[in-house]
């Protein structure tokens, strides 16, 4: 299935790119959340050839909070900044590169075309949107701008796509899963090419950041619904081997994947022991002194914390720049308040009118819709409990 694709994309995303540069070039140095950490994963990986491993040293509590405090002035050293040390490695794999090409510049320099990666990560990311919406909404061009907008233009989405980490890339492996699951969904892929594609997909998620790793439940839910829908209208979902129920399907997208990242489970848990496939018993233990929410509870009572969780976590998605410590003016919250709330009673409105007339969409469409809904979930849920633990707004 193809997509003719409305000129207007380019332009959002030439829009995008542009402000992209402008956010890569004029934020200082460091002045996104982590972003040393994942420097340095890059400069050790770039000069000695080999994986870092997380050491409690890693996380200098106080230290942090002084080079915060003094907003990184370029006599205060970043080099023991090291706690992303346990994040798989394909994003900082890709980075070695760059760093090598700018090595002999100034570090500033260095930095700026280091989150430049983000941004092309970025742009690939709005193309991969348009077309998710397509899929969904053939021929709606308008709805599949206004998503790629509203992903592309987010102010805080649009630091966080200009900085050096590994969010992005893991944002636009998720996307192309989301795209590859739709299309299946939709019987626009054979089994065996849905099986490929996303066994290696998903492969490479793993080797990009853990907060990817619940996309399987999309891969392998897609392929369900595609059987459900075949078996509904009386067809066979594929040929041969490849027909009946997708359990040796769903089998064959995790043989691929774990083929493609296994090793990297087997390396975390020779060094750092306990079974710690994932390195995040480590990571947990060296930021021992990062703010938990158990100690907020106990501190400030259960009321206090949810009320800024929920304040922040609206705050920070629309922006809460640098280390969370610049906000946007109140006024602007709340246009973005009004904002959100046109947009969630809009949601409201037209599921109650869809649900009112369910033949105005297809089943391949309420599935779909379905799939794009529990990707929703599995980021709200994913995103809860980590603040279960850590306070993470």
């Amino acid at each position: 299935m193809t997509h003719r694709v409305h000129p207007l994309l380019f332009l959002i995303i030439a829009v995008y790119v542009g402000l992209g540069i402008a956010y890569a070039t004029y934020t200082p140095t460091w002045q996104v959340p982590d972003e040393p950490a994942h420097y340095n994963y890059i400069a050790e990986l770039a000069t000695t050839g080999r994986l870092p491993v997380l050491e409690p040293k890693d996380y200098p509590f106080d230290y942090l909070e002084e080079i915060k405090a003094a907003r990184f002035p370029p006599w205060m050293s970043v080099a023991n900044i090291r706690y992303e040390a346990h994040q798989p490695p394909l994003y900082y794999a890709l980075a070695v590169l760059p760093f090598h090409f700018t090595a002999g510049l100034p570090l500033v320099t260095q930095v700026v075309i280091l989150r430049l990666l983000s941004v092309i990560f970025g742009a690939l990311l709005l193309y991969v949107t348009y077309h998710v919406v397509q899929t969904v909404f053939p021929g709606d061009a308008i709805t599949a701008l206004m998503a790629t907008a509203l992903v592309a233009f987010i102010p805080m989405h649009l630091t966080m796509t200009a900085a050096i980490n590994n969010d992005v890339l893991a944002e636009l492996l998720i996307g192309v899963m989301l795209l590859l699951s739709l299309r299946r969904l939709r019987g626009a892929l054979t089994p065996r090419r849905y099986v490929i594609f996303g066994g290696v997909l998903y492969g490479l998620a793993l080797l990009t950041k853990t907060t990817a790793y619940p996309a399987i439940v999309i891969l392998l839910l897609a392929e369900v619904g595609r059987w459900w829908i075949a078996k509904r209208e009386g067809r066979q979902p594929g040929g041969g081997r490849w027909s009946g129920f997708p359990a040796l399907r769903l089998v064959g997208i995790v043989l691929i994947a774990l083929a493609l990242a296994g090793w990297w489970f087997v390396r975390n848990a020779m060094v750092y022991g306990n079974l710690d496939f994932f390195g995040l018993k480590r990571h947990d233990f060296v930021v021992a002194r990062q703010p938990r929410t158990a100690q907020w509870i106990a501190e400030f009572g259960s009321r206090y914390v949810l009320q800024a969780f929920i304040t922040t976590t609206f705050k920070s998605f629309w922006g809460i720049f640098g280390w969370m410590g610049v906000p946007m003016d109140r006024r602007v919250y709340l246009v973005l308040f009004l904002f959100t709330l046109a947009g969630v009673l809009g949601g409201v409105i037209l599921a109650v009118r869809l649900a009112r007339r369910p033949s105005t969409l297809s089943r391949e469409q309420w599935a779909s819709l379905g799939l794009l809904g529990l990707s929703l979930l599995l980021t709200a849920g994913t995103y809860v409990w980590y603040n279960l633990t850590f306070v993470q707004h």
